[in-house]
């Protein structure tokens, strides 16, 4: 956890309003106008003059304490300490300033309920310094004590530390409103930092006062019910977060920026709130769901951000207090209308319309149920078109078996018929449902509430194959619930990846781009079977971390070679050593920490590869190059080992990580010619396979917005115009940059850790092969499309078995030992050991017999020879040498 602070000053900023100039050319003098208090600007007055002030709240503030004696306070209650250092007063400023926000009564920095009995927890440090553990022990401390609401000016990346989370579970199930930062982790998106991504908190974002998202504001989606379903909307509302006014430590008034001060603005103002209804009424009306109801249905959208930056909007005060006061126990869905034609307020969904054949848009919308902490849908979800035309749009159902504590889901699967193929217009209607919770103390039947959620999307004719991608999310791990490194390694601030990597958290530039360029983009969440390779012209593959069925590469080989499927593979680095050396000790687990793969997971992507021919190596290259004028950065990529002849290949002088360098097995006797070939390292190759073309990239940084240096989106749009549609770039299909021999590294392809039990975390290893909601209708639960893969006896004629060496699916044993408990050695045996038949044909590399020692250095010698006078008028890695095993 960390505090969501983004920087701080002493002094209001003074913002100017006129201009004047004496007439003899004098300096200019400026009127100076100090901007309105956050409480004004809220409208919290109006309250104020209605006698409401926070009376008879309890609110729990956990962070780094306060004085007992501060003058800006009238009702500090009780003052806690969880921490192992011995004092209660805070030394960092922090906790006064969040406790300020919410009650302080200084007319220079007034808080939004003066009267709110204030409970400091101290549970950080002087060193800012705080466990799950001392969370814990507070929390239990809050419910024992009957808190009213609870602020949390912190925030992580963690939604799976299950005893913090499922304690916030309980606080809240006992009632407790709690209020938490978002994060300041923006402007990156999928960066939602828990505890405030949970549906039962109300998570607040940050904006200026201009009414902009601020910079550092975190933003959606979601991402911890990814790949199979879809991220929920957060923040839910967003406050003023820029120069907020709040106390000292000591006396006197300062000025913080960050998400850490919108949530006590949002916290003050749920404590005002509260003391609207009376106090013998409070717990039988007010909770999390019906406070979070009122101020998302009070709150001003926002003109410009879109709806995972602003979630609601901005809360208004007077419309969630009208709300409040007549209030009934009821539920309802957030949000309540999707409408999405609305841009750019509904990103992404309105910029990609709706057509026939499409994987199902899901959109996951929040029940919140004020009615009780449990509840349940009494009757499936129904859509009700309002034309007939509607019938055109197939909505399926995805729902919380139990509503609890106060929220769920309910996703929304959208696809459209195959009658609608050639349909272009608008569909609009209604979705209904009904929840019921058990009866309230006193009440004799079951409450229960109907729910309308407003639906209107927007439909085109089916696009063309050639412009649609397919995006591959099923084969992504992020942080958590694996420790899954960063990508780039020259990025030291942030060593998890945890992003989400979707196309609508850091990817989401590349799909606004791809979107300009007239492409099509859609998201599969199931295994590569469960798609129909007919319908698309690109699958685009970037930094996965999954293994694969072996049913997905027998059925992507037939897509490839046999339907004319493109495949776009970005990969990352990958080695070893390098994984080992980021282990590290985690204070709150008391466990070692240590990488699941590397920035992606070279092994299982070659394995899917190898039926081409293609395989990535171990090395970690950076740099800078150029093709064709276009500047591009390598970040912590890796190379290109394997590639078939007939292909395109393109080698740079990149930087390598010392740590990943091979000793040379090359001999002494090497030409210089040779020596500055071997500076080169292929990178990104572009090969014709059967009906089908592939592209691949050992960099995914360039098209990552989280800690991107310099975008390749001009490569990406060159290499699906390759993939898609067989359009050949000139410069990337030079002559030049044609083999006429296979590459074929003499080095060892890297290797799984065998010390990992990676079945923990993947949706494959140990797990059944089956399509989920996110693909179409008619395969769900099932395995998918054509998992026997047809023709695979069919050679193509520039792949003939007496080019090869040798198998790339053969057992290989690892130089890697450990010990066990006994302290024996143990060889460590591949895992893709026993993954293939070794008579199996992969696309020409096929096993072979046995080859006596003699012949095969006779071979060798002549190879050889043929190689070195060919080196000149190609651009492999090394002169790969390959062996005619028939004899």
């Amino acid at each position: 956890m960390s505090f969501e602070e983004e920087g701080r000053g002493d002094d209001d900023d003074a913002v100017p309003s006129n201009n004047a100039s004496s007439s003899s050319g004098g300096p200019r003098r400026k009127l100076q106008m100090r901007r309105p208090h956050v409480t004004s600007l809220f409208g919290a007055a109006q309250l104020w003059e209605r006698g409401f002030t926070g009376r008879k709240v309890k609110m729990a503030i956990f962070d780094t304490g306060i004085r007992a004696d501060h003058p800006h306070f009238r009702n500090i209650k009780e003052r806690t300490n969880w921490t192992n250092e011995d004092t209660l007063n805070d030394n960092l400023g922090h906790g006064t300033f969040v406790a300020g926000v919410i009650a302080g009564q200084d007319p220079e920095c007034p808080g939004f309920a003066p009267n709110t009995e204030i409970y400091a927890f101290r549970v950080f440090t002087d060193a800012q310094i705080s466990y799950t553990s001392w969370f814990l022990d507070a929390f239990n401390y809050a419910m024992a004590t009957g808190m009213d609401v609870l602020n949390l000016s912190i925030g992580g990346p963690d939604y799976l530390d299950l005893p913090f989370v499922e304690k916030v579970w309980e606080l809240t199930a006992n009632n407790i409103i709690m209020v938490s930062a978002i994060g300041n982790d923006g402007p990156l998106y999928g960066t939602l930092n828990n505890p405030a991504d949970q549906s039962d908190v109300i998570g607040v974002g940050g904006i200026d006062y201009n009414n902009h998202i601020a910079s550092f504001s975190s933003r959606g989606m979601t991402t911890w019910e990814l790949p199979h379903g879809y991220g929920r909307v957060k923040p839910d509302v967003v406050a003023y977060s820029r120069d907020i006014m709040g106390s000292k430590t000591s006396t006197g008034c300062k000025t913080l920026s960050g998400t850490s001060v919108a949530s006590p603005v949002v916290a003050g103002a749920v404590c005002l709130l509260v003391s609207v209804i009376p106090e013998d009424k409070r717990k039988s009306i007010l909770n999390p769901a019906s406070m979070k109801q009122a101020l998302v249905e009070g709150a001003s959208k926002l003109v410009g951000p879109n709806i995972y930056e602003q979630g609601a909007g901005k809360p208004d005060l007077w419309q969630s207090y009208e709300i409040l006061k007549n209030y009934q126990p009821r539920a309802s869905v957030f949000p309540n209308m999707l409408d999405f034609t609305d841009c750019p307020y509904f990103w992404p969904f309105c910029r990609q319309p709706l057509y026939a054949g499409a994987m199902p848009v899901v959109f996951n919308a929040t029940i919140l149920n004020g009615m009780g902490v449990i509840g349940y849908v009494k009757d499936p979800p129904v859509w009700q078109p309002s034309e007939d035309v509607g019938n055109l749009l197939t909505v399926h159902f995805t729902y919380s078996d139990t509503i609890w504590p106060w929220t769920g889901y309910l996703a929304l699967h959208m696809q459209v018929k195959d009658e609608g193929s050639h349909f272009s217009g608008i569909i609009s209607g209604n979705v209904t449902l009904s929840i019921y919770s058990p009866a309230a103390e006193g009440e004799s039947s079951p409450r229960s509430s109907t729910c309308v959620l407003y639906l209107k999307v927007r439909v085109v004719q089916t696009p063309v194959r050639s412009r649609r991608i397919l995006w591959d999310q099923f084969h992504n791990i992020k942080y958590p619930s694996g420790y899954v490194p960063r990508d780039s390694l020259n990025v030291n601030n942030d060593i998890l990846d945890w992003h989400g990597d979707h196309l609508h958290t850091n990817f989401h530039i590349l799909f606004n781009m791809l979107r300009d360029a007239g492409y099509y983009i859609e998201t599969l969440g199931s295994p590569l079977t469960c798609f129909d390779a007919s319908n698309y012209g690109t699958l685009l593959m970037v930094d996965l971390e999954d293994e694969y069925f072996s049913e997905e590469i027998q059925k992507l080989r037939d897509d490839v070679v046999h339907k004319g499927l493109g495949l776009a593979v970005f990969a990352e680095w990958y080695h070893v050593d390098t994984m080992v050396k980021m282990t590290f000790f985690d204070e709150n687990t008391r466990s070692w920490w240590s990488p699941l793969t590397g920035g992606a997971n070279i092994p299982a992507l070659n394995e899917l590869l190898a039926p081409f021919g293609i395989a990535f190596g171990d090395k970690i290259l950076s740099g800078d190059f150029s093709i064709n004028g276009e500047q591009s950065h390598y970040a912590s990529g890796t190379d290109i080992v394997q590639f078939p002849a007939g292909g395109f290949l393109h080698g740079f002088e990149l930087q390598e990580d010392p740590k990943t360098a091979h000793n040379s097995s090359t001999p002494d006797t090497q030409n210089s010619q040779s020596q500055e070939k071997s500076k080169l390292s292929s990178i990104l190759g572009m090969l014709e396979a059967g009906e089908g073309r592939i592209a691949v990239y050992g960099d995914s940084n360039c098209l990552d917005s989280s800690h991107m240096v310099t975008n390749c989106y001009w490569l990406l749009r060159k290499i699906v115009e390759f993939a898609g549609n067989g359009l050949r770039d000139p410069v990337l299909f030079s002559e030049a940059t044609r083999l006429k021999f296979p590459v074929f590294e003499n080095t060892q392809k890297p290797l799984r850790r065998p010390d990992v039990n990676f079945s923990m975390f993947s949706s494959v290893i140990g797990k059944e092969l089956i399509c989920h909601q996110d693909s179409r209708f008619e395969v769900w639960g099932t395995k998918g499309y054509g998992i026997q893969p047809t023709g695979t006896t069919r050679k193509l004629p520039e792949y003939q078995k007496n080019e090869v060496s040798s198998s790339p699916n053969r057992l290989i044993k690892s130089s890697y030992k450990r010990q066990d408990e006994a302290g024996l050695q143990k060889s460590i045996l591949a895992p893709s050991a026993n993954k293939f038949d070794d008579k199996r044909d992969y696309f020409g590399f096929i096993s072979h017999e046995e080859v006596s020692y003699l012949a095969f250095l006779c071979q060798l010698t002549i190879a050889f020879l043929s190689c070195l006078h060919s080196v000149g008028s190609v651009i492999p890695l090394s002169c790969t040498i390959y062996v005619n095993t028939k004899h």
